[in-house]
Formats: C-alpha cells, sequence, structure tokens
C-alpha cells in the first residue's frame, strides 16, 4: 500500500522485534492474546485510507434509512427479542476485503454487525507496535478524525459507562475467563473500570441485576454485552439466573436487537460502489450461477458454517433458506509484502461508537485480520507467518 514505509518496515524487521511484540501482548494484561498476532501492521496511502473512511461512512449512513427500517424489521428470530431496544446501535463495524479492482487496491465489504469489537485490545496493540518496531513514525496512527488517545478513551468511556459509575457497569460474556477475547476484556477492564463478569454469576432480584465485588453485592445499571446469542443458545449446559427476553432495570450497551438487525441480514438491501450483491438464499435467482457465490448462516458467527462451494442441490437442501444468504465472491488481493516469500491478504474492520444522545455514529479504530490462505480463519493459516490479527496505520490527518 505504501510502498515507501513497508519497504523500511520489512528491512528493518528481526524475530526479535517480533518476539517483543508478543511479549508486550501477552504480558501488559492480566490475559494474553488467544490468537495469532501478525508480524506486521499494514500502511495505508492517504487515497485509500480515504475510501475505505468514506466506503464505511456510506454503507452505515443508509443502515439509518427509513428502506432499511423496514427490511431490518423481520431480522431478529422469533423467540429472541429482546425489550427496551435502544433507539440506535452503540457499536457498529464494518468489515472489507482488500481486493484488486482495475489495478487497484479497492475495499469490499464482507460483512457487517451492530455489536462490540476489540475496542479496547486495539489501543493495547497500537502501543505495543510502537514500542516494538520503532521503524513506525510516531505520526502514524490507527485512529480516524484526528482522535487522540485520550480523545478515544473519552468515547469509550461516554459510550460504555454513560453517566454510571465503574462499579455499576459490567462486560457481561458467557465464561469469559474461556474466551479466545478475553484479552480485551482485561484490557477494557485497565482502561474503563469495568469487569467482566460471567452470565452465570449473576444475582436477579425482581427486575435488578447485581454481582459480586469484592466480598459485596453490587448493582448492575448498565450491561457492556459481549454475550454472542449464537453461543449462547448452543450452551444448554448452563444454568442462566435470568432470560434476555425478561423485562429488566438495565441499560444494554449495545442492545443484543441491533446484532440482528444490522448484521449479515442487512448484506442483500445494501448497495453501494463497495458492496457485493447478496440475496436470501429462498430468493436466489434462477439466472445466477451459485460458483460465483459464498453461502453464509445468518446467525452465526466467526465464519462458522460458511460454503465457499454452494450448488443448487445444497440450497434446495437446506430446511431454513430464509435463514441463508448467497453473497458474490470478492477476489481478495495479495499486497502485503513478507520477509518470508508469498504475500499477505488482508481485511480491515471499520470500528465505530455511538454515545447515547450523540446525534451521529463516530468512526473512531480499525482492526486487521491477515490472511494467506484461502479464508481469513485459522484453520485456514496453520503454520504460516506474516498471518493473524494487525492493526492499519495512516498518516494523521490522512
Amino acid at each position: 500500500m505504501h510502498p515507501e514505509l513497508r519497504a523500511r518496515f520489512n528491512s528493518d524487521f528481526s524475530p526479535e522485534k517480533y518476539a517483543a511484540l508478543l511479549r508486550c501482548v501477552n504480558e501488559t494484561e492480566k490475559w494474553p492474546a488467544d490468537f495469532r498476532i501478525s508480524e506486521t501492521p499494514i500502511f495505508l496511502t492517504r487515497e485509500f485510507c480515504d475510501e475505505v473512511v468514506g466506503a464505511a461512512n456510506e454503507i452505515v449512513a443508509k443502515t439509518r434509512s427509513p428502506e432499511f427500517a423496514r427490511h431490518a424489521a423481520g431480522a431478529i428470530p422469533s423467540g429472541l427479542e429482546v425489550p427496551n431496544e435502544t433507539a440506535h446501535p452503540n457499536f457498529l463495524v464494518v468489515d472489507f476485503g482488500i481486493c484488486t479492482e482495475g489495478g487497484r487496491l479497492t475495499p469490499r465489504l464482507i460483512e457487517l454487525q451492530a455489536f462490540p469489537s476489540l475496542f479496547g485490545f486495539q489501543l493495547l496493540l497500537l502501543g505495543c507496535m510502537r514500542k516494538a518496531y520503532p521503524a513506525i513514525p510516531r505520526h502514524w496512527t490507527s485512529s480516524f478524525g484526528g482522535i487522540q488517545d485520550d480523545d478515544y478513551l473519552k468515547l469509550l468511556r461516554r459510550t460504555i459507562l454513560g453517566d454510571s459509575r465503574a462499579e455499576n457497569v459490567v462486560l457481561l460474556e458467557i465464561e469469559p475467563a474461556k474466551q479466545k477475547t478475553r484479552v480485551d476484556f482485561a484490557c477494557t477492564e485497565s482502561l474503563l473500570g469495568i469487569p467482566p463478569v460471567s452470565l452465570t454469576d449473576i444475582t436477579k432480584r425482581g427486575r435488578q441485576l447485581f454481582y459480586e465485588r469484592g466480598g459485596r453485592e453490587v448493582r448492575i445499571e448498565r450491561i457492556y454485552n459481549r454475550v454472542i446469542f449464537d453461543e449462547l443458545l448452543r450452551r444448554s449446559d448452563l444454568d442462566l439466573p435470568f432470560s434476555f427476553q425478561e423485562e429488566l432495570d438495565v441499560v444494554w450497551v449495545g442492545h443484543p436487537n441491533w446484532y440482528f438487525r444490522i448484521s449479515k441480514h442487512s448484506l442483500p438491501f445494501l448497495k453501494t460502489a463497495h458492496t457485493a450483491r447478496a440475496f436470501f438464499a429462498d430468493q436466489f435467482p434462477a439466472a445466477e450461477s451459485t460458483g460465483d457465490f459464498v453461502l453464509k448462516p445468518l446467525y452465526s458467527f466467526a465464519g462458522l458454517g460458511v460454503d465457499m462451494e454452494p450448488t443448487r442441490e445444497k440450497l434446495a437442501a437446506l430446511t431454513n433458506p430464509q435463514e441463508w444468504i448467497l453473497q458474490q465472491k470478492v477476489h481478495y488481493a495479495e499486497f502485503v509484502p513478507t520477509s518470508e516469500g508469498p504475500k499477505s491478504k488482508a481485511e480491515i474492520r471499520m470500528m465505530f461508537v455511538w454515545p447515547d444522545n450523540e446525534p451521529d455514529p463516530i468512526l473512531v479504530n480499525n482492526l486487521v485480520r491477515m490472511s494467506q490462505g484461502k479464508m481469513m480463519g485459522v484453520d485456514f493459516n496453520k503454520d504460516k507467518t506474516w498471518v493473524g490479527s494487525s492493526i492499519a496505520l495512516h498518516e494523521r490527518g490522512s
């Protein structure tokens, strides 16, 4: 992307510096990163940065229209709607594959979700990258709109804490210490003072929820929700103290309904210069070739159930085709030169927060996943290097 900085970084790279990066990432917080950290960030040119920012903002704007609201009205599966839906989502993430079209790199929408991402961890990763790699210029950043680290923290605090004290806010997850994203939970606790609490450790009295902190019971006013419904529905072994469908005296930060309303369900509606065509499986046109599309389940997370080679026979065998989509395949560019041969591919997640009473969502940061396999997942990148979780940097002001 940025050839001069890429060449400088690669020539300065060493296994010792990468080891220092991993020590910083894995030893700063109480929990390490349970996923692979890439050896490198990616470096965006001003032109690509402007394009991906514009593409993300355009897609988010389309989710705010009356037409989209009508489309999203049927997005929540029966029986899973949660009361007291907020006026807008508190978090939005938009994932783009970085592709080659017409001889240039361009972002192409892969997925989007109104759900939190690694907002805490990405700040740690940025600091560790800067510390481990002196070749990265100090004025290169991962944030957007001139946001500095202090501004970023203030926005997170406004979004997650609102007017509540930190002890009355919890990060809610299913057994957080066992989750792959637990390093982000630890970062969030360090940054904001809110503890990760397991859904099974909550006490309910009437409409109020409580958790134990320092040997005393503390009322929960706001829930920073990290529980993914897909996992919750699969965990029939859990003894749950309350149901998400109950009327509760809590504020959901990242209300669960938005997880469904802005999701893969949105893809057939969204049409911009940076989207790929998408159809619900029960509406897939007879004239289209299934070989040009990827089949995705609407209600799974982290790439589970994705079929890269759908057929008409597979579509006919679906018992609930309205809960699947076909999305036109995009071809990721191999554009990141590495020190060990093959170039890496990447996708970039644009991360928005939307505090209560704020008129518009705010683009604050990004997350990158790098790959040399057929897909981005771990199973496709075993024993490979210069792959995994990373971050995109650009010159401040671009």
